[in-house]
């Protein structure tokens, strides 16, 4: 008999089917917040504030005191593990992510031991919460998958990855050597943020769109099936969420090869391919619109008890396909969890 008191999230991710889905919202933790835009303001910058464990754990709980969601995700970045393999990571102001020339790929293996230890404050942040946090909330830790990370690593910058695509076609070798290192490193962060409280863990496979087939396989599908395996050889049964944004129809594929427990869906899925992989016997995620939520108003509220209805009847955690834009009204916030929880929600904390 399943225990009642086991998190919600936890609860589908075992593949029960529940009255309600759990929920919770990407970049929840975050600018969205007014209470987030005071803390961040006293981090000399973003890698510091994700490095403070006090900070990061702080803006994690922020979200939890607002509003009744059912999982907590640990506030870090994807961008951590280049740094800690010692590419140079800073943010830019209003611009986003930036990264020094790409270091020897070899010399980065060797790093790849001691990049755990230079990630640690993740870890303290993850028991920081574990210990507020009620027991019936689920505490998520998350990685950059590797195509992703490599993407930035290889361009430097956020861009249309066609940079990072041509890499891929011209040093095939090259790419490959990267991304065993990142899977390796990033199986060694995963193991340690689930021993330090994380209850589940995501793959954020941002930059899956315009891949063929067989890059798709090479670059997503093996790396992910790499990860998950090296975490399970460590002894660590911590359940998987994998999220290959923009796959379109070859998330189908992923969700049979890649032995992840949730598979997370972006906006574009449809209502009978997320049934369909509902059938594979994988829990899914997904998968709102963000700009909808930004938007608000009746035909939000139309899009959310439509999810609830073509997905309900297996297993599903309520969430969005992109993350919670900067700009989107605490409101809008409040009326999503309100209309799937069915707990009135203040809007001011």
């Amino acid at each position: 008999m399943t225990d009642p008191k086991k998190p919600r999230l936890l609860r589908a991710l075992a593949g029960e089917t529940l009255e309600r889905p759990p929920i919770w919202l990407m970049r929840q933790a975050g600018r969205s917040l007014p209470e987030y835009r005071a803390l961040r303001s006293r981090a000399k910058d973003f890698i510091a504030f994700c490095h403070n464990p006090e900070m990061a754990a702080e803006a994690t709980l922020q979200p939890m005191r607002r509003f009744p969601l059912d999982a907590a995700i640990v506030f870090a970045d994807i961008l951590l593990i280049p740094g800690a393999l010692g590419q140079k990571v800073w943010f830019e102001v209003g611009e986003g992510p930036r990264l020094g020339e790409l270091p020897d790929i070899a010399r980065m293996a060797g790093e790849v031991e001691a990049s755990t230890g230079r990630l640690s404050a993740i870890g303290e942040t993850l028991e920081r919460v574990r210990a507020e946090l009620e027991p019936e909330r689920a505490l998520i830790g998350f990685a950059g998958a590797p195509w992703t990370v490599a993407t930035y690593m290889i361009e430097g910058r956020g861009s249309d990855r066609s940079g990072a695509r041509t890499y891929a076609y011209e040093n095939p070798e090259k790419l490959d050597a990267l991304l065993a290192v990142l899977v390796d490193a990033t199986a060694r962060y995963l193991v340690m943020q689930a021993k330090s409280g994380a209850q589940a863990l995501k793959l954020f496979e941002s930059w899956a769109e315009g891949l063929a087939e067989d890059v798709f396989e090479r670059v997503v599908v093996g790396p992910h099936k790499a990860i998950v395996e090296k975490v399970r050889a460590a002894g660590v049964t911590t359940p998987f969420i994998g999220f290959p944004r923009g796959a379109g129809a070859l998330v189908e594929n992923y969700a049979r090869s890649v032995p992840v427990e949730g598979v997370a869906l972006d906006t574009q899925a449809s209502a009978e391919l997320g049934r369909r992989i509902q059938g594979q016997g994988k829990t899914i995620q997904g998968a709102l619109d963000n700009l909808l939520l930004r938007a608000g108003g009746p035909a939000m509220d139309a899009r959310v008890d439509g999810l609830l209805a073509q997905w309900g009847g297996g297993p599903y955690i309520f969430n969005l396909g992109h993350g919670v834009m900067p700009d989107t009204p605490v409101e809008h916030i409040a009326r999503l969890v309100e209309r799937v929880t069915g707990k009135p929600v203040r809007a001011v904390a």
